[in-house]
């Protein structure tokens, strides 16, 4: 029984995973993702399927969160709420010109 729900899991996330780089700041495709790893994590600790239902909701409302919230351009620098910062290699922070995003 374990094997068959950990070949669907596996086949499911295989399903909705993307093919090509990811866009910065895609909302759906993080909703996506959160709300497949949540229904499989909540399936999993529950053994119920009212468990994988909140685990989707709670997933892909995460995801969705966490994908608009701060995007990397190609330059390395990162973009959010509407500026454009770069980071050292000491963690430091800093914002620099839009050009750069």
């Amino acid at each position: 029984m374990m094997r068959t729900i950990g070949a669907a899991a596996m086949l499911a996330l295989a399903t909705v995973m993307p093919v090509q780089d990811a866009k910065s700041q895609d909302a759906i495709g993080g909703a996506i993702l959160g709300g497949a790893a949540g229904a499989i994590l909540g399936g999993a600790i529950t053994g119920r399927g009212g468990g994988a239902a909140a685990g989707a909701l709670v997933g892909a409302a995460t995801g969705a969160i966490i994908a608009n919230e701060a995007a990397r351009r190609r330059s390395g620098h990162y973009y959010w709420r509407g500026g454009c910062y770069s980071q050292d290699p000491y963690g430091n922070w800093y914002r620099v010109s839009r050009r750069y995003c």
